[in-house]
Parts: C-alpha cells; sequence; structure tokens
C-alpha cells in the first residue's frame, strides 16, 4: 500500500467545537476557585467580592485578547508557550518559562484535587478528615488521567456533560439567591479600602486561570485561527457573569462574617435559607463535579505540551514518549506531580501563589507580544492595558499581603530555582551532546509523535538521571 493510499484510508481526524474547545476552558475556570475562595476573599474584600471578580474578569480579558491574536497567528499544541517562542526566540527565557507553566499547572491541578477530596469526604463519611481527602483527591487524578490517556474527544465530551451540569445548577442558584437576597448586605458604605479590593484581585484571578487552558486545543480545531478567539471570548464572558452572579447572591444572603466562617462550603451554606438542606446537597453535588471537571482540564495540555516542547528541544526526549503506545510520558509525569503534591502538601494556601506565578507568565507574554504585533494585528493600546492591569494588581498583592506571608515567598522562589535548574541543566546536556557529535540523543531511535512529527527516544533521559548526565557534560 503506497502513502496515496494509507492516506485516502487513514480515518478523518475528529475535531473539537467552538462550544467544547470553551467548555474544556469554563471547566478549569469554574472548579475550586469559585467554591473555595469565597471565604478567603471576602477576608479581604468584604462584601466587595463580587467587585473583585469583575477586575479581574477584565484583566482576564484583556490578557485572552492577546493570547486570542497570538493563537489565530500561532495556532500549535504548545499553546501559549509557542506564543513566547515567537516572541522572543528558544532560549532559556522560553524554557524556564515552559518548566515554570509546567509546574504552577501541577500546584493547581493538585488544589483542585484537593477541594474535590475535601467536598467528597464531607458527603461521603460525614466529616472532613486529612487520610479520606487525601484517599479521594488520589483518586480524582487517577480517574482524570486515564480520561485523558482515552484522548482529547473524551476530554471534550467529558467537559461538556459537566459544564452543563454545573453551569445549570449555578444558574439556579444565582437566581434564587438574588432573587431572595438583602440588598443591605452589598452597601457600598460596608465596602473596605479600594486597595484591599485590588489586592483581592489576585486571588479571585485564581479563578479565572484555566482559560489559559484553551490556547492548548489548537492542536484539535479544524481552523484554530478562528475558532480558538471565539472559544476564548465565550469561555470569559460564560466565566465573569457566573461569578459575579453567585458573589452578589452569597455576599446579599450571608453575612461576610458568615462567609468567611463557612469556607470553601459558603456557597451550600448561602442555598439553604432559600432552598433547605435539599440546597446544600445540591451545592455540595455541583462542587464535585466542577472540581472533578478542574482536574480533567487542567491535565488536558500535558501531553500536546510536552510532545511540542521536545521537538523544539526545550525539553527532554523522555517527555515525548509514549507508555503502552498511549500513555505520554509529559502526562505521567504531571499527574503523579500531583499525586505527590495532594497527598503530602496542604495546598489551600497556595491559590495565592498560582494567581501571582500565573499573573507574571502571562503579564511577561503579553509584553513579549509587542515584538510581533505587527504579525498578529494586536492592538497595542489593549496590549499596554493588559500588562499595567496585571502589574497593578501584582504589585499591590505583594505589598499589601504575600510581603506577610514568607512561607508563600519561599515556595514561589522554590518553583522558580527547580525551573531554572531544570532548564539549563536539560540544555547543558543536549549542547554537550551536540559539540561531540551525537545526532541522536541518548542512542535511541527516532519515534513518531502525534501529527507525524518525529522526536528522538530519550531511554536512558536526563529526568531519570540528571546527575549523571551533569558528570558526563563536564568531562566532555
Amino acid at each position: 500500500m503506497d502513502e496515496t493510499d494509507r492516506a485516502v484510508s487513514a480515518p478523518p481526524q475528529k475535531y473539537l467545537s467552538v462550544r467544547q474547545a470553551a467548555f474544556i476552558g469554563v471547566g478549569a475556570m469554574v472548579g475550586a476557585g469559585i467554591f473555595a475562595l469565597l471565604g478567603a476573599a471576602g477576608e479581604v474584600a468584604g462584601a466587595a467580592v463580587w467587585v473583585s471578580f469583575l477586575i479581574a474578569g477584565v484583566i482576564a480579558g484583556l490578557q485572552g485578547y492577546s493570547f486570542a491574536k497570538l493563537g489565530a497567528r500561532y495556532p500549535s499544541a504548545g499553546g501559549l508557550l509557542e506564543y513566547v517562542a515567537k516572541s522572543v526566540g528558544e532560549g532559556h527565557f522560553t524554557g524556564i518559562t515552559a518548566w515554570l507553566t509546567y509546574a504552577a499547572n501541577a500546584i493547581v491541578t493538585a488544589m483542585v484535587a484537593v477541594s474535590f477530596g475535601s467536598y467528597a469526604s464531607s458527603m461521603l463519611t460525614g466529616e472532613e478528615k486529612a487520610v479520606w481527602i487525601k484517599v479521594f483527591a488520589a483518586a480524582i487524578i487517577i480517574v482524570m488521567t486515564a480520561v485523558n490517556v482515552v484522548g482529547s474527544r473524551l476530554v471534550a465530551n467529558a467537559q461538556t456533560v459537566i459544564v452543563y451540569v454545573v453551569l445549570g445548577i449555578l444558574t439556579l442558584f444565582a437566581v434564587v439567591t438574588l432573587v431572595n437576597m438583602n440588598p443591605s448586605l452589598l452597601a457600598p458604605s460596608k465596602y473596605p479600602p479600594l486597595r484591599d479590593i485590588i489586592s483581592s484581585v489576585a486571588l479571585t484571578f485564581f479563578a479565572f486561570l484555566g482559560f489559559g487552558i484553551i490556547t492548548f486545543t489548537a492542536k484539535d480545531l479544524a481552523k484554530p485561527s478562528r475558532q480558538l478567539p471565539r472559544a476564548m471570548y465565550l469561555a470569559l464572558g460564560i466565566a465573569t457573569v457566573i461569578y459575579i452572579a453567585i458573589a452578589l447572591g452569597v455576599f446579599g444572603t450571608l453575612t461576610v462574617e458568615k462567609v468567611i466562617s463557612s469556607g470553601g462550603t459558603a456557597l451550600a451554606v448561602a442555598a439553604e435559607p432559600s432552598l433547605g438542606q435539599a440546597g446544600y446537597w445540591l451545592m455540595s453535588v455541583t462542587a464535585l463535579f466542577a472540581t472533578a471537571g478542574a482536574t480533567n482540564a487542567g491535565l488536558y495540555p500535558a501531553p500536546g505540551l510536552s510532545e511540542r516542547l521536545v521537538e523544539t528541544r526545550q525539553f527532554p526526549p523522555l517527555m515525548a514518549r509514549k507508555f503502552g503506545g498511549r500513555l505520554s510520558a509529559g502526562l505521567l509525569f504531571q499527574a503523579v506531580a500531583c499525586l505527590i503534591l495532594a497527598v503530602l502538601f496542604k495546598l489551600d494556601a497556595i491559590a495565592s501563589i498560582g494567581s501571582a506565578v500565573a499573573l507574571v507568565i502571562f503579564t511577561l507574554i503579553t509584553a513579549a507580544h509587542f515584538r510581533v504585533r505587527s504579525e498578529t494585528g494586536a492592538n497595542p493600546i489593549v496590549l499596554a492595558l493588559a500588562i499595567g492591569a496585571a502589574a497593578v494588581v501584582l504589585v499591590t498583592f505583594v505589598f499589601t499581603t504575600l510581603i506577610h506571608e514568607p512561607a508563600s515567598i519561599i515556595t514561589i522562589l522554590g518553583v522558580l530555582v527547580l525551573s531554572i535548574a531544570l532548564d539549563f541543566g536539560w540544555k547543558r546536556v543536549r549542547d554537550s551532546r551536540a559539540r561531540v557529535g551525537q545526532p541522536q540523543p541518548y542512542g535511541g531511535q527516532k519515534e513518531r509523535c502525534p501529527g507525524g512529527r518525529e522526536t528522538h527516544d530519550a531511554r536512558i533521559g536526563f529526568l531519570m538521571n540528571p546527575a549523571a548526565h551533569l558528570f558526563a557534560s563536564r568531562v566532555s
């Protein structure tokens, strides 16, 4: 059978629709953020949390504009990291950003899984015991990893079901609480200073982090240059409206003190006055669906991202391997990292860290966008607004909140140092092998990646034994 026969007999590729791509983003956004962060945001912004969500939505929209323009011009499985490479080249800046994004995504996904475990433990055991929280968190990571192994179509179909259920129930909740709310609880006279509201945006922005995942759907869209921007705007629009409506409903039903004391169950508690005990259970079930969907969407970028970064030599070839012909090494390592974080660490306090890291990454990408805006057709005023708005929030957050949390600062620095070490370590090995004339790293055979591209087999990769490779590079 010749190439033509194989091309004719090959099954047609199944693409995602705009709605499916948008729902992957919505599923990632409407997860632990809205359920776990209302209390934390209320401590800083009081009853003005809805204003905080509005500002966070505007910032996400400005960043989304930049990403949509870049995605329309450079559609790739590498998503937002492809945009960095196109803007500043394939050097250390791009590599460090890649590892930083990989690590930050693992942290956020693990936190979402822990939130799932908390709700599951409360519903099924009647209390939130640490051991059961970890068991359920690990279980949802394993299940959603299996879903992603099957393929993007199953991910999209699962997200569509989850998002429809979650949006339907959240819409019902928002309508019921808005109709029965007490407007006096939302009086502007009770709002904290504007500085505190701005500072809280670093927390509420966490609820929008999932929009960046939409950029990784480009490889599964038939016409990414047109469909990716539509999916981005649709997802951000849905999430912003839902968040504002819920914040108004919750803080218009409960006092700020009650929301703070309710913690992650604030939505369920706010549903009780109107819907009774059934409302509490309804919102708890919704939380399970939402956090499961966010875990699913959080794992989705790992295979395509890893394969693309191996092609551009930013990641070691090992990251593109397929175990058993299906399980991506990039997905496997991401899942293992999430399991370790979920089981060994308490992640509730890392929401602000995830937001801070994401604000830095998104701002740097948008700043780099200026170098290629003639190719993307982006409006420089909108790009400048995106950078300025994110910078104001980040600086305010650092000097009003983060400065009082040394553990958070250490965590951020640790993630940064690890990303730098991985990038410099791998590239030192890569460049030393190139100098001694080894065309195929690790002596492996070439294997095909999805999409017909080739990458090198990493039988004894840098990640397997970095110390040995660094020693070998010094000797050579």
